[in-house]
């Protein structure tokens, strides 16, 4: 015997009951999940893809700053300069430093925050071309004396001298929120255009050199502060394998998300 909420309680089952998809949803929903798997399995091929470039290139950049150090490329090479081709390799010039048309750049290196000090070096028989050559590290506490030995150096003083470093290329804008201010004097990354612009410079090249390690030894020129050279980090940041796992790991589960829901109408169907 079965009184009235019983058979309410009954009703309420068989309604609450999971029903069959129409075959329009099931195909909106079995392409959906196909678009998906697809995308995904493509976007971890990219990344495999990307990661063979980026070992490529990591090698290729070991090779070069270990090299033997080859002519800085001249003016009829600068157009031509990129990353790729470019950037890391040893290169050695020679010509005269520009002392009283240096900057110091902020920088933040394992001997702690300091500043860059970039001279300008107008290149011997270079017909008047000038490359930046980031001499080395200056500590905080040094800074006030090398401005005041940049701002009182006679340009009857500048003196010849052979360079070997890494070639860099320019670090337009500034830093992360903080943007160079030519006027105030100050500089947070290594821009070698608006340096040259605020020191009245022309025929610059588009890439500074960061000069190699040199045995310690005061400069008189820069008021006894001998600038800390061969500090470049060489990095590169590669993820690509983990984004390339990720990426597959969400087109399995694209797919055993379209197989459960597959094997669930199949249930439902024989149930009914």
């Amino acid at each position: 015997m079965m009184d009235g909420s019983g058979q309410g309680r009954g009703a309420a089952s068989q309604e609450a009951a999971p029903r069959p998809r129409s075959f329009a949803t099931l195909l909106v929903l079995a392409v959906c999940a196909a678009l998906a798997c697809a995308g995904f399995t493509a976007l971890g091929t990219w990344q495999l893809q990307r990661l063979q470039w980026k070992l490529a290139l990591i090698e290729r950049v070991e090779q070069r700053v270990h090299a033997a150090p080859v002519a800085a490329p001249g003016p009829e090479r600068w157009p031509h300069i990129s990353a790729e081709s470019d950037e890391y390799r040893h290169v050695r010039l020679s010509g005269t430093f520009m002392d009283g048309k240096s900057a110091l750049v902020q920088a933040a290196t394992e001997l702690g925050s300091g500043y860059w000090l970039l001279t300008p070096l107008r290149v011997a028989d270079g017909d008047g071309a000038i490359v930046l050559v980031n001499r080395g590290f200056i500590p905080s506490e040094a800074a006030g004396g090398v401005r005041q030995a940049i701002h009182d150096r006679p340009i009857s003083q500048e003196q010849a001298t052979t360079v070997t470093g890494l070639l860099r290329l320019s670090e337009p804008g500034g830093a992360f929120l903080r943007h160079n201010d030519s006027v105030a004097e100050r500089w947070y990354s290594r821009d070698v255009q608006a340096i040259a612009a605020a020191r009245g410079l022309r025929r610059v090249a588009p890439y500074f050199i960061d000069a190699d390690a040199e045995p310690a030894r005061a400069d008189a020129r820069l008021g006894g502060i001998a600038p800390v050279g061969g500090l470049t980090v060489v990095s590169f940041h590669n993820s690509h394998l983990v984004y390339a796992l990720t990426w597959y790991a969400l087109a399995l589960m694209a797919a055993a998300a379209g197989l459960w829901i597959w094997r669930e109408e199949r249930r439902l169907r024989r149930a009914g």
